[in-house]
């Protein structure tokens, strides 16, 4: 075709084929020259052949002058930091999620010779036809700022972008993308790290389908993106009662939930007050009495966390099934419902004095305010398992805990603070205080509660977002951003997930 303007044109709008991708990728090396030029072949043939309602071209006589590629993707994922390698699996195929409820546009280009003819605007509106037609909720994109390299040495991107959108610059693509009604929802960085003319930026442009209806109430639950997260630094006393003792439980979901917060985390054994009135002199026995208020306690806290509006985590309850016992953790969700996380690894003392035997699942939970762990103090000391919760998708993980000494509770709370950074995740720990002079073996407490973080410029320099005075009965609340763990994950300073070596090594759940 000759660098003029073609003088008659007979232009067709259609899906792309398999028999178009010589075509395509002759016209992906005009088109991409600065760039590497086309994509592999078998990228190109596994994307029409598993989304082609997403592959669509424009043609001119039977020769492609124009194309746009796209993917489902899950939009809560993709409105967050990504790069353009996020979109590929292996052997650098797209990830088309059958699932997704957002287009995600790969790429739009169109012949040079063409671009009079506004065939950017035709395939916009297709791609948006097609969005509605799929009833999706946006459209998605990354787009090249490819005129920045002329402004980099004196205006940053976030400058650039706002002088484009002010008209006082000119950026062929993001002019074009503001002027059908995308929406700059971000900054990429390091999107396309070989795109020179861009400085490796992009923007992450958004259409909205406003006819968009989810299919289900399911489909549209909301996700918190910054959860608080409140831990009760308890402090063990003689009790009289079991209404006693719940009375003071219910006091601080009280009080956390006027603060708003979307979880309250108590300690390991905080029910142990309640063994002051039993008899201590067979401990066997002891442990067992207090084993016989665990359903009391389950139903009580269980109406709390939906009275309160608060997901209660319940730090742990020791808990008879037949002649066996157990230490479980309790996640109380306020929709009414609730979560079992044994104690894996127990103790010498647990075992010796108390024979509680160690339980055999983990399960990461899905809550209103994110995806959570939770495992009860010694376990935390076992990297394994944070690293299978993580595999999970957690964000949060709550550890409660009992320590009676300091070098107890330095244990958890250097292997916590450990699982937080390795994991790129948020930690927090909430351990009990004062004394049970009453009750062996809970004579005497050593805590210090705290939410630690990742290590990297987002979060605290000493990567702990809130911690306790020691040994003190408190409460302690922290504000957690969850879209910052899924920064650190994709372009930390360093990135612990993306970098494991699979290929070397691998973690597996026996019986998966």
């Amino acid at each position: 075709m000759s660098n003029d303007k073609p003088q008659e044109v007979m232009l067709k709008l259609r899906n792309l084929t398999v028999e178009d991708i010589p075509q395509l990728e002759a016209l992906m090396d005009r088109v991409y020259d600065d760039i590497g030029g086309s994509w592999p072949r078998e990228s190109l043939k596994r994307l029409i052949s598993e989304f082609p309602e997403g592959q669509i071209t424009i043609e001119d006589k039977g020769q492609l002058v124009a194309a746009a590629l796209a993917v489902r993707c899950k939009h809560a994922r993709f409105t967050r930091q990504h790069t353009y390698e996020d979109l590929l699996g292996r052997r650098e195929t797209f990830k088309h999620d059958v699932e997704g409820d957002a287009l995600y546009g790969l790429d739009l280009f169109v012949h040079p010779d063409y671009r009079d003819y506004r065939l950017g605007r035709r395939l916009y509106d297709a791609r948006k036809e097609i969005c509605v037609q799929l009833n999706l909720r946006s459209i998605i994109a990354g787009g090249r700022i490819i005129n920045y390299h002329k402004h980099s040495d004196e205006m940053t991107p976030e400058q650039y972008i706002r002088a484009v959108k002010q008209r006082e610059a000119y950026d062929p693509i993001l002019s074009f993308q503001l002027a059908n009604d995308f929406q700059v929802l971000r900054i990429l960085r390091n999107y396309l790290p070989e795109d020179e003319r861009s400085r490796g930026f992009a923007t992450l442009l958004e259409w909205s389908n406003i006819v968009y209806e989810p299919e289900s109430l399911e489909a549209e639950k909301f996700v918190k993106k910054n959860v608080r997260v409140s831990i009760i630094q308890w402090q063990m006393r003689a009790t009289k009662s079991f209404e006693e003792w719940l009375e003071q439980v219910e006091y601080f979901v009280d009080s956390m939930a006027d603060y708003t917060a979307d979880f309250v985390l108590f300690p390991e054994f905080f029910n142990a007050p309640l063994m002051s009135m039993g008899d201590q002199k067979n401990q066997y026995e002891a442990i067992r009495f207090l084993a016989s208020f665990a359903q009391q306690t389950i139903d009580a806290i269980q109406g709390f966390a939906v009275a309160y509006n608060i997901n209660i985590i319940a730090g742990s309850i020791p808990v008879l099934e037949g002649n066996v016992l157990y230490n479980n953790a309790y996640l109380f969700r306020r929709d009414g419902s609730h979560e079992v996380q044994p104690k894996i690894h127990i103790t010498p003392h647990e075992q010796r004095d108390w024979v509680i035997t160690g339980g055999s699942s983990l399960r990461a939970f899905d809550t209103d305010a994110g995806r959570v762990g939770v495992l009860i103090c010694y376990d935390v000391e076992f990297p394994e398992l944070p690293r299978l919760l993580r595999e999970q998708g957690i964000d949060i993980l709550f550890v409660p805990f009992w320590t009676d000494t300091k070098n107890g509770f330095l244990r958890v709370q250097r292997c916590a603070q450990a699982r937080a950074i390795e994991n790129e995740i948020y930690v927090a720990i909430g351990g009990s205080v004062g004394n049970l002079p009453q009750v062996q073996n809970v004579d005497i407490q050593y805590a210090q509660s705290a939410v630690y973080s990742p290590s990297d410029f987002a979060f605290p320099h000493d990567a702990t977002m809130a911690v306790s005075t020691p040994n003190t009965e408190m409460a302690l609340i922290a504000d957690l951003n969850l879209d910052l763990l899924n920064d650190v994950r994709l372009e930390g300073s360093v990135t612990n997930g993306k970098d494991m070596r699979k290929d070397l090594y691998r973690l597996k759940w026996v019986g998966d």
